[in-house]
């Protein structure tokens, strides 16, 4: 199993230029945040159909949002896919915004709120860490963030999406950014997915052309790994 360590210590350099050519991109085009969900919104479950279906809300950045892909690409759709294939009475909203930062998710969620959310999959920070922004501003916002969906909807289950800053703003910053993410996990009793991109990140073969966002491929690598935390919530 390959982790962020391991691929930073193997590509270096080239990941970081990469990395922050691919935010500059990125940050320049933000994408439209989807007004619904990635699978059949209008029916209860496969199997059951008496049930009304409850709602996933996966909020992030391009990674969420599947750049560069077609919608049903993206994990969340394939996550979508599995929930139909077992009949839960799930549906899966898309709210991924290229370019978002934790603070643009802060003033975003809002909106994403004024409709009904049972899980609320948080994916937030990547573009804060290629901006070298301050990690007491990013956790602050995260967090805010997450007392905004606990206050709207106190049955809310919350899964916090992981990620890892490239190596090259200095150890300190690497190490605690890398902390945020189980910190605010254990303080707020959710569920943390460590690191998204697990067995992605660094692999040629599993990313664009920039070397940073997931392909085909590698969208199925990480609905695997999203889905072995979500699924025992459901």
């Amino acid at each position: 199993m390959r982790s962020f360590a391991h691929y930073t210590a193997l590509h270096g350099l080239r990941f970081c230029a990469l990395f922050f050519l691919a935010a500059f991109f990125s940050c320049q085009n933000p994408a439209p945040v989807p007004e619904t969900g990635t699978g059949d919104n209008s029916g209860a479950a496969a199997g059951q159909p008496d049930k009304p279906r409850k709602t996933i809300v996966f909020f992030g950045n391009s990674l969420t949002a599947a750049y560069q892909l077609a919608p049903e690409k993206g994990f969340p759709a394939l996550i979508q896919q599995k929930i139909d294939s077992l009949g839960l009475p799930y549906r899966c909203v898309n709210a991924g915004n290229s370019g978002e930062t934790t603070a643009g998710g802060k003033n975003r969620v809002d909106w994403i709120l004024s409709q009904p959310v049972d899980v609320f999959v948080l994916e937030l920070g990547g573009n804060d860490a290629l901006r070298g922004l301050p990690l007491d501003d990013s956790k602050k916002n995260l967090q805010e963030i997450i007392n905004r969906v606990k206050a709207k909807y106190p049955d809310c289950k919350i899964v916090l999406a992981g990620m890892l800053a490239p190596p090259n703003l200095g150890p300190v910053y690497t190490r605690d950014f890398a902390t945020m993410y189980p910190d605010l996990a254990k303080t707020n009793g959710a569920a943390l997915i460590p690191f998204l991109l697990e067995n992605v990140g660094g692999e040629p073969e599993l990313n664009l052309s920039d070397g940073i966002h997931p392909n085909e491929a590698g969208h199925r690598i990480v609905a695997e790994t999203v889905w072995r935390v979500l699924r025992p919530l459901l």
